[in-house]
């Protein structure tokens, strides 16, 4: 491709309007999480707890804005100063949950329309993340951390949030928590956030702005697809094993069990010896 056309379709890209197409994809991804995470409890969950599933879906769809108001200090209730955006993704979760035969729901899970959800979602994801540290380094200028949190919370808070949006379904899986074992979009976006800050807080990215962020764009929906499409879900896996290996004591650890593994196999040897000297010593008695 030309690099002028390259540079042309970035600046869209970066300019594109989230709504109402995209906040639509992102409203259905997470009422499709919602309903496949009640798996066969859906339906009769959905029936005898409506409010329940709406709001607990609800929290699914906000769940970066929320965490990132609560972490900024500012009003959790500003996210909903204009209504377009609530009665968007209530009328989504509506038609998921109630559509007469599930149509809405066997439609949006048919793959080419599964595949353009995710496209799009991963779009607006890119731009939930650049927002997210946008807006901390107003707050806070030199606050790097603060920055790269953010845009992780704005970019996958419903996986952080996900215990607490299951205890409003009164269940209740302290296991999950997203601490303990991250997400692949969640490590996808920490990486999104840093380039994003090393872009707008330093030199060592000279490249124009709309092509780092295509790019990301680009890293987004790649990763999506291999995994709807090839089963790849975590191809951070194999580094971490590694990293951990180097340099979270990995080798230490090896290495201590196979001079502990050596020492027994020397004291059974020179047990079996001794033994075998006694078994001697008796017959000649």
């Amino acid at each position: 491709m030309d690099p002028e056309a390259f540079l042309d379709l970035a600046n869209v890209v970066t300019k594109l309007k989230m709504y109402p197409y995209f906040e639509i994809a992102h409203c259905v991804v997470a009422c499709l999480y919602v309903r496949e995470d009640l798996a066969a409890g859906a339906h009769p969950f959905s029936r005898k707890h409506p409010f329940a599933c709406w709001i607990s879906t609800m929290m699914s769809i906000f769940a970066g804005g929320i965490l990132a108001c609560l972490l900024l200090g500012e009003p959790v209730l500003s996210l909903f100063k204009t209504h377009d955006q609530i009665v968007l993704a209530t009328v989504v979760w509506y038609l998921i949950f109630y559509s007469p035969f599930d149509v809405i729901y066997k439609v949006c899970k048919f793959l080419p329309v599964k595949l353009v959800m995710a496209t799009l979602k991963e779009v607006i994801r890119c731009k939930k993340v650049h927002d997210g540290v946008a807006h901390a380094a107003k707050i806070y200028p030199n606050g790097y951390v603060v920055m790269v949190a953010v845009g992780v919370i704005k970019g996958n808070g419903a996986a952080i949030t996900k215990v607490f949006e299951r205890l409003l379904r009164g269940i209740w899986t302290p296991s999950s928590i997203e601490v303990m074992q991250p997400s692949f979009p969640t490590k996808a976006c920490a990486i999104a956030a840093l380039i994003f800050v090393l872009e707008k807080k330093t030199d060592l990215i000279s490249a124009p702005h709309s092509l780092v962020y295509f790019g990301i764009v680009i890293f987004f929906v790649y990763f999506k697809l291999s995994a709807i499409l090839l089963g790849i879900h975590d191809p951070f896996v194999p580094f971490e094993n590694l990293f951990c290996a180097i340099f979270m004591g990995g080798v230490w650890d090896a290495l201590s069990r196979a001079i502990a593994g050596s020492k027994t196999g020397d004291a059974a040897k020179t047990d079996g010896v001794k033994n075998g000297k006694g078994d001697v010593a008796k017959k000649k008695d």
